[in-house]
């Protein structure tokens, strides 16, 4: 794949910015959503119906975006349409008076989620040269994860100065309709539409070593529920206010690792390979769930904190960099919409068995659940091919 032209170069940064910004509006609700949640009479399986299905039910725009964008030839106008959307929805949160208001309207704004997540990652993709692809979506991932410590450190300060939840989302609505600045000097980087038109929509379409991975990586996501179940976990650790604000706290500094290894993690898929960084990402998870079942003591709460933001490091970026890798270049939004809705359909079930497991047998049973199924996953990828990947957008775009 030849270097792309300069401004297309531009366009990861413009597009971390932008992630940047939305990502510190979500931040701002999501460490108090599931106590806004339980605020209006939901309890541990409401949390999980509302965490997987509220990621999982726009999982199918996912794909047809991913594919519209490859057909008509422009991605740019999706994702615009996606943020937007997702700005929306954080308004409204503020009019929500029952449990199921909040899974409408999140389930709304997380649509725009599934609008633009395909198009844009295709962009990401394509803005740069496959031999630096995992430092593009580690860029991306950085700025992102930048987003949500901004995010989580407000929505902690707010809620310290008094600030009720509904004002609190009115504020994150504004900052994303903010965030649709930067994407103004964004520049497409498809040039044509696909030719292929119907039969790209297909699972047929991919590669088998991608459709391989989109199975391992949808294992992986049944056992990766909702960050919530952690902040939730953390909660039992403390009494009183800090039963609030110290998974707040907590969950900033699981995004300060996050963002701070991002980089360097993309930087190490592009020498070792793609394939390496996720085994050793989810057999990491896997211990880490494991550790959130047993552990004891606050110091060890902050420990898997910290590894909890190593894993999503290492697997976040490194997952969409491995898609695009395995994915020809005319076709690359379809297969980055098909690997995002085949894990956002993991996440419905991942949310409610988690929820189940939380409700009906302990706060330690969707843990040892997240752990069986890392490890399921790490050895499924240890059977792919060590080279999956390796040149394929060059021989087969």
């Amino acid at each position: 794949m030849p270097d792309p032209p300069q401004e297309e170069n531009k366009n990861i940064p413009l597009l971390g910015l932008v992630s940047l910004l939305n990502d510190a509006s979500s931040e701002i609700i999501q460490p108090i959503l599931p106590l806004f949640i339980i605020s209006l009479g939901g309890g541990g399986l409401v949390v999980g119906l509302i965490g997987g299905l509220s990621d999982g039910l726009p999982s199918v725009l996912k794909i047809l975006s991913g594919y519209w964008s490859d057909r008509v030839g422009q991605r740019k106008p999706l994702v615009v349409a996606g943020y937007s959307l997702s700005a929306v929805g954080k308004l409204l949160l503020s009019t929500a008076v029952i449990w199921q208001h909040v899974f409408l309207l999140k389930t709304l704004e997380r649509c725009g989620k599934g609008i633009r997540s395909a198009p844009r990652d295709a962009i990401i993709a394509e803005s740069a040269p496959e031999k630096t692809r995992g430092k593009g979506f580690g860029i991306h991932r950085a700025l992102d994860t930048t987003g949500a410590i901004i995010g989580s450190a407000l929505a902690y300060l707010l809620w310290q100065g008094g600030m009720d939840f509904r004002s609190i989302f009115i504020l994150a609505g504004l900052i994303a309709i903010i965030a649709l600045g930067p994407l103004i000097p964004v520049r497409e980087t498809i040039k044509t539409p696909s030719k292929n038109r119907g039969r790209d929509l297909g699972i047929s379409s991919l590669s088998p070593d991608l459709r391989r991975f989109v199975v391992i990586s949808s294992i992986f996501a049944l056992g990766n529920f909702s960050y919530m179940f952690f902040l939730l976990r953390a909660s039992q650790f403390f009494a009183g206010d800090l039963a609030v604000g110290a998974p707040l706290l907590l969950y900033i500094f699981f995004n300060v690792v996050y963002a701070g290894l991002s980089i360097p993690s993309g930087i190490w898929s592009d020498r070792v390979g793609r394939r390496n960084v996720l085994l050793v990402g989810y057999v990491l998870f896997a211990l880490v769930c494991a550790g959130f079942a047993y552990v004891s003591t606050v110091p060890g709460l902050i420990l898997l904190f910290a590894l909890y933001g190593l894993v999503f490091a290492m697997v976040d970026g490194a997952e969409r960099a491995f898609v695009s890798d395995l994915s020809r270049a005319s076709t690359r939004g379809t297969a980055l919409g098909a690997y995002h809705a085949a894990v956002g359909l993991a996440a419905i079930l991942s949310g409610i068995v988690a929820g189940l497991l939380w409700q009906y047998q302990s706060s330690t049973a969707p843990f040892l659940f997240g752990a069986v199924a890392a490890l399921l996953a790490s050895l499924l990828l240890m059977r792919m091919r060590k080279n999956a990947g390796m040149g394929h957008a060059e021989a087969t775009a």
